[in-house]
C-alpha cells in the first residue's frame, strides 16, 4: 500500500474502485488498521471510488509522540484529500473513526456529501476518561500484546468470540502491531471528545449506528446523539458488540448501503 505526507506524517493508504466513480472514505478505530474495512470494501468498490486510509499511530502510517488530539486526526484526513485530489466524499468511521467523522461535520462540512457514525461518541466524561488512563498504564507496563485479549473480550460478545476464531485472531492481530505510541496517542485523543454541544449545528446527511452490546457506545449513549443531529438516521444491530462492521457486517452493510441511495 502506498504512503504520502501529509500533515507532517506519512500515511497509509489503499484506493479501489473505478477512478471516476465518487469518494467514500473509511476510517478505522482504536487499535486496528485499514484491514477492518476489506469487506465492506470489497462491497462498495464496484460503484464507489474507496479510500482507506489508517489514522495517525496505525497500521503503516506514521506514530509521532503522543499525545493526539481529534483536530490532529481531523487534519490529517483533510491533509491526504487535499494530496490526493479528493474533493467530496462520504466518510465512515466506526469508534475513533467515527469521531473523526463527527469534527469533520462540525469544522469542514464543505468536504462531505454524507457520514457513517459507527459506534461512535460525542464526548469524554468523568470515568470514561479515567478507564483509558488505566488502559495506557496497561500496555505501557506490559506491551501491545497483552492488549489483544483484553480489549477482544472488550470489543466483541462471547458468542461471537467463540465462534469466529479467525477473525478474531485478526483483529488481534492488528492490536499487537499498534504501535505503542499510536494507541497512547489515540486513548489521550478519546479522553478529550468535546462534540456534544455542537451536534445540533451539523448539516451533513447522517447514519448512527451501533451495536446492540456495545459497552462503549450502546444504543442508550448513541440514541440522544442522533436526536440532536436534525435530520440524522440511527440504527441499532441486535446481539452485536462494538467492531460492529466484523460482527454484525450483513445488517451494517444493509445498512450502510441503504443510506448510501439517500444521498
Amino acid at each position: 500500500m502506498p504512503r504520502i505526507k501529509a500533515n507532517g506524517i506519512n500515511i497509509n493508504y489503499v484506493i479501489s474502485g473505478p477512478a471516476n466513480a465518487p469518494w467514500f472514505t473509511f476510517s478505522n478505530s482504536l487499535g486496528t488498521n485499514v484491514t477492518m474495512w476489506d469487506e465492506q470494501a470489497e462491497l462498495l468498490s464496484k460503484d464507489w471510488r474507496v479510500l482507506r486510509y489508517d489514522q495517525r499511530g496505525h497500521g503503516g502510517t506514521d506514530a509521532p509522540k503522543p499525545p493526539y488530539s481529534f483536530d490532529q486526526l481531523i487534519g490529517d484526513i483533510i491533509a491526504l484529500w487535499d494530496a490526493l485530489g479528493v474533493k467530496k466524499t462520504v466518510f465512515c468511521g466506526l469508534s475513533m473513526g467515527g469521531i473523526t467523522g463527527i469534527g469533520l461535520c462540525i469544522k469542514h462540512p464543505d468536504r462531505l456529501t454524507g457520514f457513517i457514525g459507527a459506534d461512535c461518541r460525542c464526548d469524554s466524561p468523568p470515568g470514561f476518561r479515567e478507564a483509558w488512563d488505566e488502559r495506557i498504564a496497561h500496555a505501557t507496563n506490559h506491551g501491545m500484546d497483552s492488549m489483544s485479549d483484553l480489549t477482544v473480550r472488550r470489543w466483541f460478545t462471547e458468542r461471537f468470540l467463540k465462534a469466529n476464531p479467525a477473525v478474531i485472531e485478526k483483529v488481534k492481530n492488528m492490536i499487537r502491531t499498534t504501535p505503542l505510541d499510536g494507541w497512547v496517542g489515540g486513548c489521550r485523543a478519546l479522553q478529550e471528545i468535546h462534540y456534544r454541544e455542537h451536534l445540533g449545528k451539523i448539516k451533513t446527511p447522517v447514519q448512527f449506528l451501533c451495536g446492540a452490546e456495545d459497552g462503549a457506545a450502546n444504543p442508550a449513549y448513541m440514541r440522544p446523539m442522533h436526536e440532536a443531529v436534525p435530520g440524522s438516521r440511527f440504527a441499532v444491530i441486535p446481539d452485536t458488540g462494538h467492531i460492529s462492521n466484523m460482527e454484525g457486517a450483513p445488517q451494517f452493510n444493509e445498512i450502510m448501503t441503504g443510506f448510501l441511495k439517500t444521498l
